[in-house]
């Protein structure tokens, strides 16, 4: 390394790991001091912004231990700050710490998933979309800023009341969505009107009630009059939600 390399490296490696790398004793420790709790603090408030019920969950001692160990141990693969929570989350799913929730990784990817909609520069286009559409006999259109999702555990309910050490014999499914305000909100879903989203995501051919036809099928309902009705009120409260925009102009 050239000298101005050598000093950078030490400089970093001390901001990152100040236990158990020295200083460079170029600087004056006093303005060391200065970076190394601007760079930790600025990183520690930004995660517990991001990640507000893990902060909260957690023990000052704990969460101040995951924050040091991110900057130590993790690379990240981008300058950008905002792109933070992003490693972050791919640090947490690359981890196996026993002394971790078992539910971490999935509940920092369910507030990962709620800031990144937030940020998404995109905006709801409601151009060939009829939001007085029949639901049924036209053709449902998705908002393109939700994301459907599937954990082992129930993540929307884990909080400092509720912190869960077996998961649940069946798994949560989620659709988490920004609205036409801006608001991010979720919505659970069963595992049948979990399929019906995926149907009415893959599939921009088919009426609602194709859709709904085509579930009852599946799951050999014996009534597929109930299944039809049913599904239309989950549709509908999709539809108040934004998840689902309305119908497809002809």
């Amino acid at each position: 390394m050239l000298e101005f390399q050598w000093l950078q490296d030490q400089f970093t490696r001390h901001i990152r790991d100040p236990e158990h790398q020295p200083a460079p004793a170029e600087i004056e420790q006093r303005r060391m001091a200065i970076y190394r709790d601007l760079v930790y603090n600025n990183i520690e408030s930004f995660m517990s912004d991001n990640f507000p019920v893990i902060r909260e969950i957690m023990p000052d001692s704990r969460w101040h231990a995951l924050i040091r160990e991110f900057l130590i141990n993790h690379r990240a693969s981008t300058p950008l700050f905002p792109q933070l929570p992003t490693e972050f989350l791919q640090f947490l799913e690359n981890r196996n710490d026993k002394k971790d929730f078992p539910f971490l990784s999935e509940l920092a990817h369910y507030e990962w998933v709620e800031s990144a909609l937030f940020t998404d520069t995109r905006e709801i286009d409601f151009s060939g979309i009829d939001e007085e559409g029949d639901l049924l006999s036209g053709i449902p259109v998705l908002n393109p800023l939700i994301m459907q999702l599937a954990y082992t555990w129930p993540v929307h309910k884990i909080g400092p009341e509720y912190l869960p050490e077996e998961a649940p014999e069946h798994p949560t499914f989620l659709v988490v969505y920004r609205d036409r305000r801006d608001e991010v909100g979720f919505m659970e879903l069963n595992a049948v009107t979990a399929a019906l989203l995926e149907r009415i995501s893959a599939n921009t051919k088919q009426t609602g009630l194709m859709q709904l036809q085509s579930i009852a099928t599946e799951i050999r309902h014996p009534q597929p009059e109930v299944v039809i009705q049913g599904g239309l009120e989950v549709i509908q409260q999709m539809k108040q939600r934004d998840i689902i925009l309305g119908t497809k102009k002809t």
